[in-house]
């Protein structure tokens, strides 16, 4: 299968949304918004990388990085998530690619580390490991994992942007 990973382009955006809300529809962790964070982030200005992978010239799959915080004030950080892949096409590392093309361009930015809320047993495999004494409050510990890159280890509770946060809520 051939598919090109490439920076998201406004004519995406319906695509986009699409896909992410069937790609979380059947999921039993997802919160049913996960489309709509992402239309937030990109009407906001908040989306730092937006990476879709196409394939025959159709949007088959998104990722969206955003900016986080640390709670020590260091710059740098960034949050892994959404990311969605064409139901038809998961399992076949389309949702890896643009996860690894992501991390790279966080490499280029020099970025201190990158966090997000997952399953380990899925996200080990990009260098993400558990930090559960340095998980935000509301967030659960189990799955909160930082992806170290600029920094050797991180020693600041890292919090999600607050677009994160549902406004409904």
């Amino acid at each position: 299968m051939n598919i090109m990973i490439r920076p998201e382009r406004p004519e995406d955006a319906a695509a986009i949304h699409d896909i992410t809300r069937r790609a979380f529809a059947p999921m039993a962790y997802a919160d049913g918004n996960e489309q709509d964070l992402i239309d937030r982030f990109r009407d906001a200005g908040a989306l730092a990388i937006s990476l879709v992978a196409e394939r025959d010239g159709a949007v088959v799959g998104q990722a969206s990085f955003t900016e986080a915080f640390a709670a020590d004030g260091s710059p740098g950080w960034y949050t892994l998530g959404p990311v969605a892949v064409e139901p038809g096409l998961q399992k076949q590392h389309i949702g890896s690619k643009l996860i690894e093309a992501g991390i790279a361009e966080l490499r280029a930015r020099d970025a201190a580390g990158c966090v997000l809320t997952g399953d380990p047993a899925y996200y080990r495999r990009f260098g993400f490991r558990p930090y559960p004494d340095l998980c935000p409050e509301g967030q659960p510990a189990a799955y909160y994992q930082i992806l170290p890159l600029r920094v050797s280890a991180p020693d600041s509770v890292v919090c999600f942007h607050p677009l994160f946060q549902d406004p409904a809520e």
